[in-house]
This record gives structure tokens, C-alpha cells and sequence, in this order.
């Protein structure tokens, strides 16, 4: 019988008819409250901008803005949507037909089966909204559908707010890397978050229970948290959350 020395080197499971997945340009996905659409200067950067405009306050935690012009934020626009990575999309609420948000999948490593999604950018009348959280969870559908193994959300350590949504969205946190990048001049310690495909079917249930529209009540608060639903399937949780 073939025995090894204790001190054999160890492998990870094996990854069967691994074939890396598609990346996400040209993509579009709709739900029951938001739909993601690749994002144009022409059609959506003066839509935004207004969207935006005497709320300096969204840009804290991203490494450009706040614009002050239209003219300088569609030239901004136009500077970002001709990249394979990351690739853009403008958010609209179905309700209202109004673009209120972007947000980005970046770091794509299709071989490795791994994707994030970031440069999120929500306005006020955006946020903590149905529609805000479908814009979320369609990317992550997408990832995951699309054949990706791993879903990251990475932000400053010190953004409580998108430490907390990370969180509520079902993805584990993973770690904070020390003095990951510099930008507008400040440090950034980045904490990390990701889902990986086994727990996808979970966190798709998850996802359907909160967004029915019999989980809202007629003053449109929701009866079942979403941090509620997703908590069982994390398999780590933020420590200083």
C-alpha cells in the first residue's frame, strides 16, 4: 500500500470541464423594480448628473468626483465607457423610468471565475430602495448564471454603510488588507466580502422572498429583513459590523 509522508504537499478539490465564463459587455438585466443597462455618455451622463447634483456627499468613498458640471461629468463618462474592465452600467428604476445610479463589474478574471462589482454610485432617491437592491442582485444573478465561481464587494474600511450592505446581501467577509491603496490623497484599508457558486441557489431563495412584493407592507416597509434571510448563508461575518 502507497502511503505519503505526513508532510505531503495537500491540492484543492478538483474543478471538472472548467470553462471560463463570458464577461459581462453588452450585457443587460431586468428585474421587477430595476434594470441595468450598459452605460452611454449621450443618453444617461446629464440624466445622472441631475441625479446627483448638490449631493457631494455620494462621492466620499470613490476615487474621483464630485463634478461640477454636466459638461465635466459626461466627459468623465465617456472616459470610463470604452474599457473592457471595468464595465459600466446606469441604473433605472422601472417605477419611474428615472436613472438614479451606476454601478460597475471590474476585476474580471473570467479563467479564474471570478468578478466584482463596484464604482457603486446611488443617488439619494435611490438608495435603501426595492430598486437599489434588485440593481445589486442582478449583477450578482448575472455573475453567477453567467458561470463565475466567485463575487466579490470590496470597499474602505472605514465605510461602515458599505460594510453593512455587503453584509446584508448574503456575502461573507473575508478580511481587511492594510494600506491597500491610496486615493484623494488618503489612505485605504480595504475590507473584503464575496459569495462563491455553491451558495448561490441560497442566496437566490433569499433574494426572491425579500424582493416579492408581499414581503412589503402597504406603506412599502419590508416584513422580512433581507440581512435575515441571507445571515444562515454567510459563512463569516463582519466583526466590526
Amino acid at each position: 500500500m502507497n502511503t505519503r509522508p505526513s508532510d505531503s504537499p495537500q491540492f484543492g478539490a478538483p474543478v471538472p470541464n472548467w470553462t471560463p465564463p463570458a464577461t459581462p459587455e453588452g450585457a443587460v438585466m431586468t428585474g421587477r423594480y430595476a434594470a441595468l443597462e450598459p452605460l452611454n455618455a449621450e443618453k444617461h451622463a446629464a440624466l445622472l448628473f441631475r441625479a446627483y447634483e448638490g449631493e457631494d456627499h455620494v462621492w466620499d468613498y470613490l476615487p474621483y468626483g464630485p463634478f461640477s458640471s454636466s459638461a465635466q461629468y459626461h466627459r468623465w463618462v465617456h472616459s470610463v465607457t470604452d474599457k473592457s474592465d471595468p464595465v459600466f452600467f446606469a441604473v433605472r428604476n422601472l417605477a419611474t423610468g428615472h436613472f438614479d445610479g451606476v454601478l460597475s463589474l471590474l476585476r474580471i478574471d473570467p479563467a479564474a471565475g471570478s468578478i466584482e462589482v463596484g464604482h457603486i454610485n446611488f443617488s439619494p432617491a435611490l438608495q435603501r430602495t426595492p430598486v437599489a437592491t434588485e440593481a445589486l442582485f442582478l449583477t450578482m444573478q448575472w455573475a453567477f448564471e453567467a458561470g463565475y465561481r466567485r463575487f466579490e464587494w470590496k470597499c474602505d474600511a472605514l465605510n461602515v454603510p458599505s460594510r453593512r450592505a455587503g453584509q446584508r446581501l448574503g456575502l461573507s467577509y473575508e478580511g481587511t488588507f492594510r494600506q491597500a491603496t491610496v486615493y484623494k490623497g488618503r489612505n485605504r484599508d480595504t475590507a473584503w466580502f464575496a459569495a462563491i457558486d455553491k451558495e448561490w441557489p441560497a442566496l437566490k431563495e433569499a433574494f426572491r422572498v425579500w424582493l416579492d412584493p408581499s414581503n412589503f407592507n402597504e406603506e412599502g416597509h419590508q416584513i422580512e429583513r433581507l440581512s435575515d434571510l441571507t445571515a444562515l448563508v454567510r459563512v463569516a461575518t463582519d466583526p466590526t459590523l
